[in-house]
């Protein structure tokens, strides 16, 4: 006979049923009670985390990967996160994420789509560009000649990502954010690296066009790193964005600052070398010091004009 237990809820003031095969998580979500759970239940995340007010020598005892996010962020023994915990008697709990919004967030995540995730970890490679004195370019022109000048200079980008299997995730005006490896992790840094070299070769061509129309023309800057990422969809309900988070997309965009620093246009990260080897021309970088971390960083400039060399494995 399946034992079954009684969780008791604070500040609900109800309670339900539970078996012992069942997370709190679990239990409480097949009884419609809303919970916050934004990484899925997968214990990435500490939104679904309650107080045990009393029964807690009947929970389980902390996963490996509740442990870690437990030691991480402080918790006291009583603090557990309720996708991790299943119990084998009475408990009484209180939820420590939930107001209003986030019982808004709640229940719109149990009335989803089954095959709809509120988050999901990846390694991807991520590829920054900016383009290199944009405002002394753009100041003395019509703004709506500043368009037709990002749209022709996007026109061509955007069809070296997408044919390098990439996609552009965010516009910023004269730069943007574009992510390989997301649905195809294959190649994903040397189809960021490909790309790169491409969009520098692009500009190089487009450089004749502008300075026969506006008697002057622009450069780019580029930078690439390769790591994990939380992939996931940000927003209002009627106006969701996919967004990726993490300290990779962080690194990416100041690697792509670093070529103020080291006067160059193209630079990958280590982990970005490290997956392409001796695919492309590249030349190290002195360990440099990137703004918002500590410590200083390997960084290789991948020489532009450069091919990937016939002989790589």
């Amino acid at each position: 006979m399946t034992h079954k237990s009684q969780i008791h809820y604070l500040p609900d003031k109800c309670q339900i049923e539970v078996t012992g095969s069942q997370s709190i998580l679990e239990a409480s979500l097949a009884a419609g009670v809303p919970f916050a759970h934004a990484c899925g239940g997968q214990a990435r995340c500490s939104t679904c985390r309650v107080m045990v007010l009393e029964g807690l020598e009947h929970c389980s005892a902390r996963s490996p990967e509740e442990e870690i996010l437990s030691r991480h962020l402080g918790f006291g023994c009583s603090v557990r996160l309720a996708c991790q915990t299943r119990v084998n008697g009475d408990i009484r709990l209180r939820r420590l994420i939930l107001d209003w919004e986030d019982e808004t967030l709640a229940r719109q995540c149990i009335q989803s789509t089954a095959d709809t995730s509120p988050g999901e970890e990846k390694t991807i490679a991520i590829l920054f560009a900016d383009i290199a004195g944009f405002t002394a370019f753009s100041e003395p022109l019509p703004p709506y000649d500043v368009i037709h000048t990002l749209s022709r200079y996007y026109h061509h980008i955007g069809e070296i990502i997408t044919r390098n299997h990439g996609s552009i995730n965010n516009y910023s005006g004269d730069g943007f954010m574009a992510l390989f490896g997301v649905d195809d992790p294959e190649d994903a840094a040397c189809n960021a690296v490909t790309s790169g070299l491409e969009i520098l070769d692009a500009v190089e061509r487009l450089k004749s066009y502008f300075q026969r129309v506006y008697g002057k023309s622009f450069s780019v800057r580029i930078g690439v790193h390769y790591g994990n990422v939380v992939i996931g969809s940000i927003g209002s309900q009627n106006n969701q964005q996919t967004t990726v988070i993490g300290d990779t997309v962080n690194f990416a965009s100041r690697i792509e600052a670093a070529n103020k620093i080291t006067d160059t246009r193209f630079l990958i990260s280590k982990e970005v070398y490290q997956q392409v080897g001796r695919r492309f021309e590249t030349r190290l970088m002195p360990p440099q010091k990137i703004p918002g971390k500590s410590g200083k960083y390997e960084l290789f400039e991948v020489v532009p004009g450069t091919e990937i060399k016939a002989s790589a494995s």
